[in-house]
């Protein structure tokens, strides 16, 4: 039984989201190094598109990509446990890949979804997936999104926060996992060039909490202020410059239309990064 009361910060649950791709290969070394450091169990889920009509159309082709599918997160599985994780596969079908993954990790009351990103042009860099926006906004739980050829962060973990409940949420989880992962960690907050002294003041405050809980844990914490009329540049910039390999940033965990609103700066900085973006979710 856990000793955190708290729903946030947690990772002792890991969905892992793959789809058998090779957009999905990073995700999959992602999470399994996840479970592996933070002691987690692994759920290796995987959607099987199909409907009633399509299976009834053709059940011999529905049962082929059930056998290939259970094979291949099977395999992952087999490489989890190998390396001491706890883990367990799990195959749903569904016409809604989204929709199916949240549910596996609502079911499992997971801490953490880990899910791959597409980039298939520099437009497209600056865009989140619908599929993976879709699992952002629906999740109440933290998700991380792991783009091609990335990896479980090396050298230390950036996390930004502005001072709001969500942003405490980020900093909250940010902090746990670093000491899971015995990384340094860097805060920031970012302020607008024409920002009052109050709005200066409240960003200080911000950075100065996580700094606080940081200590309690034991953490190296670097806590910076940063201006810039663009927070996700900022933000992505910043992270290269501290070396950090993972990003942390807050989003909405509300019901309704709102909760596919990840706000324009968390989506971003998810499209735009070149390494892995934990995406944590608020206390509902």
């Amino acid at each position: 039984m856990t000793e955190d009361l708290s729903p946030v910060g947690r990772f002792e649950t890991i969905v892992l989201a793959t789809e058998g791709s090779e957009y999905s290969a990073a995700a999959e070394a992602v999470a399994l190094e996840m479970a592996r450091q933070c002691g987690a169990r692994l759920l290796v889920t995987r959607v099987v598109l199909t409907n009633p009509e399509y299976e009834a159309l053709v059940p011999d082709r529905v049962q082929k990509a059930e056998t290939e599918a259970q094979k291949q997160i099977e395999r992952i599985a087999e490489d989890a446990r190998a390396a001491g994780i706890r883990a367990e596969t799990v195959l749903q079908q569904g016409s809604d890949p989204h929709h199916e993954v949240v549910r596996v990790a609502n079911d499992r009351h997971a801490d953490v979804i880990v899910i791959g990103r597409r980039t298939r042009s520099d437009l497209a860099r600056i865009m989140v997936g619908d599929s993976t926006a879709k699992v952002i906004g629906l999740a109440s739980c933290s998700v991380l999104v792991v783009p091609r050829d990335t990896r479980m962060p090396e050298k230390g973990i950036l996390v930004a926060t502005d001072g709001s409940r969500l942003g405490d949420a980020a900093a909250y989880s940010a902090v746990r996992l670093v000491g899971k992962c015995k990384l340094p960690l860097t805060v920031i907050s970012v302020v607008a060039e024409d920002s009052t002294a109050e709005e200066r003041s409240q960003a200080q405050a911000a950075v100065d909490r996580v700094r606080k809980e940081a200590a309690g844990e034991q953490v190296k914490v670097e806590a910076m202020l940063r201006e810039g009329a663009r927070p996700d540049t900022v933000i992505i910039t910043t992270a290269k410059h501290r070396n950090a390999d993972m990003i942390v940033v807050g989003s909405h965990g509300r019901t309704g239309l709102s909760r596919l609103m990840m706000g324009s700066v968390s989506e971003r900085v998810i499209g735009r990064a070149d390494c892995p973006v934990l995406v944590v979710k608020a206390s509902m």
